[in-house]
């Protein structure tokens, strides 16, 4: 696991850029037509919901 130390600002910026990048995927992943480019794309969708996730958390801190 890897601890990273990161200012408000940077916090917030790398939020916003998360948000950002799932909406974006959401839409790729439904205009997809391989499926195992699509699974792949699900994938990386549910690690960066986790990593979003855990910055929200530790945006309430």
């Amino acid at each position: 696991m890897i601890h990273l130390e990161l200012t408000k600002e940077e916090k917030e910026l790398l939020i916003d850029v998360l948000e950002n990048d799932l909406s974006d995927l959401r839409m790729e992943i439904t205009d997809t037509d391989s499926l195992d480019f699509r699974e792949i794309l699900k994938k990386q969708k549910e690690v960066l919901k986790k990593v979003l996730e855990t910055l929200q958390q530790a945006r309430e801190k």
